[in-house]
C-alpha cells in the first residue's frame, strides 16, 4: 500500500472514530427531558348516575407499576430514571403519561408528595419538586447524596417506602451522610445529625432510636421514650405515624407535640389505623368501640386506614372497609374478572377514596415469580 493510501485510510478511520465518539457523547451525555401536561386538571371521580360524583366501591383497575396517589386525582409512577404521572386514578390500566421527567445518568431514589407537589430525589442528591397536575418544576435544590433505584419492576419501594425520604406537614425530610435535613418550598430549614431509617409522626416529630427531633425546628424533643421503636399507623414514606411502641414494648399515641401513653397498643399484635388502636386475633379485629369477625374464619390483616375508613384484607383476598366510628363494614373481592386470589400482599397505599396493593407470588424479590401477574398492582375505590 502506498503512503497516500495509508494516509487516506488513517484519515477515514479517524473520521469514523470521531463520528462514533460524537454519537456516544450525544447518547450518553448528562441530560434531562421534561414533558408537561397539555390539559387541565383531571376529574377526581367519574360522574355517577344521580349526580353524586362519587364512585361506587370496587376494583377499578390494575397496573404494572405501583402508583403514588396524589391529591386523589393523579397516579405518579417511579421508574429507574424517570418519574411520570397519569390520570384518572380509576383508570383500568396505565395511560399515556400526563407528564414525565427523566434524568440521565442519574437514577430515581425516591418520590413523595406534599399536597399537590411531587418531590423526587435522585442518586446525585438533587431534589426536584414538580407540580402534580402539570409536571412543571416548582423548585429544585441540592440535597445529600442518595443511593440508586431500588424499586424493582413496580417501583413500589421507591414511591411507597422511599429510603431516607419523609414528609412532615409542608416539609420534606431527607436523610443521608449521618444528617437529616428539612426542606420547605426548596429552602433548607434545618439540618441535624440523625439516623436515616427513622419515621415521622402525626404530631410533628422525626424519630430515631436515640430520640426525636421537632420537624419544625430540628430541636431535640425532651423526655422522649427510649428506643428502639416500632412505628404504628403510618402513611407512605414511613411518615405521619399515629403511634409507636418503645424499646420496652410500651405503646404510645404520637398525634400531638408530646407522645401519650396508650396501653391498648402494648400487645405485639396491636396496631393503629385511622387513628384507632386495633388488636387482631385470627379472624377478629377489635377496637374499643367495635369488633369485626370474618365469617369465613381466616386470618385477617390490617392494611391501613385514612379518613374514617379502616381497610382489612381477608385470607380469601376480600377487601373489608370498616367505618372507624361505628364498625359498619362493606366488602368485595380484590380481583379483576376471573383472576385467582392466591396472592400475597406486598406494599400498599391507603387513601380516603382508594387503595392500591402490590400482589406478590414468590416473596423472594430475586425470583422470576416474585410478582403475581404482569399487571400486579390492583387498585380499588372504597
Amino acid at each position: 500500500m502506498t503512503l497516500a493510501r495509508r494516509l487516506t485510510a488513517a484519515l477515514v478511520t479517524l473520521v469514523a472514530l470521531v463520528a462514533a465518539g460524537l454519537v456516544v457523547w450525544r447518547v450518553l451525555k448528562p441530560a434531562e427531558v421534561l414533558a408537561t401536561a397539555s390539559s387541565g386538571h383531571p376529574v377526581a371521580y367519574p360522574q355517577a348516575p344521580g349526580g353524586t360524583g362519587q364512585q361506587a366501591p370496587g376494583v377499578t383497575g390494575k397496573t404494572a407499576a405501583a402508583p403514588l396517589i396524589v391529591d386523589g386525582q393523579i397516579r405518579v409512577f417511579a421508574a429507574k430514571r424517570q418519574v411520570r404521572a397519569d390520570a384518572p386514578v380509576y383508570a383500568k390500566t396505565m395511560y399515556t403519561p400526563r407528564w414525565s421527567f427523566r434524568r440521565w445518568p442519574q437514577q430515581l431514589n425516591g418520590v413523595v408528595a406534599i399536597g399537590t407537589t411531587v418531590v423526587s430525589r435522585w442518586s446525585d442528591g438533587e431534589l426536584v419538586a414538580l407540580d402534580g397536575h402539570t409536571g412543571a418544576i416548582a423548585w429544585r435544590v441540592a440535597g445529600p447524596a442518595a443511593g440508586a433505584y431500588s424499586g424493582l419492576r413496580t417501583g413500589a419501594s421507591t414511591g411507597w417506602a422511599p429510603p431516607g425520604l419523609f414528609t412532615a406537614g409542608t416539609s420534606v425530610l431527607v436523610a443521608g451522610g449521618g444528617q437529616v435535613a428539612a426542606f420547605e418550598g426548596g429552602v433548607r430549614r434545618w439540618s441535624v445529625p440523625a439516623c436515616a431509617d427513622g419515621f415521622t409522626t402525626a404530631g410533628g416529630q422525626y424519630v430515631c432510636p436515640a430520640g426525636a427531633v421537632d420537624v419544625s425546628s430540628g430541636a431535640a424533643v425532651p423526655s422522649w421514650p427510649a428506643g428502639p421503636f416500632t412505628p404504628l399507623g403510618c402513611g407512605v414514606a414511613h411518615s405521619s405515624c399515629s403511634g409507636f411502641r418503645d424499646g420496652a414494648g410500651q405503646g404510645w399515641l404520637a398525634t400531638s407535640s408530646a407522645p401519650r401513653r396508650t396501653p391498648a397498643l402494648d400487645p405485639p399484635d396491636a396496631t393503629l389505623a385511622a387513628g384507632l388502636p386495633l388488636t387482631v386475633t385470627g379472624p377478629t379485629v377489635t377496637s374499643a368501640r367495635w369488633h369485626w369477625t370474618d365469617p369465613a374464619g381466616g386470618a385477617v390483616r390490617v392494611l391501613g386506614g385514612a379518613g374514617n375508613k379502616i381497610y382489612l384484607l381477608t385470607a380469601d383476598r376480600r377487601l373489608v372497609t370498616v367505618d372507624a366510628a361505628t364498625g359498619a363494614a362493606s366488602t368485595f373481592v380484590l380481583a379483576v374478572g376471573t383472576e385467582a386470589t392466591d396472592w400475597t400482599p406486598g406494599l400498599s397505599q391507603s387513601t380516603a377514596a382508594y387503595i392500591a396493593i402490590e400482589r406478590l407470588d414468590d416473596p423472594n424479590p430475586n425470583s422470576v415469580h416474585h410478582y403475581f401477574t404482569v399487571e400486579t398492582v390492583i387498585i380499588a375505590a372504597t
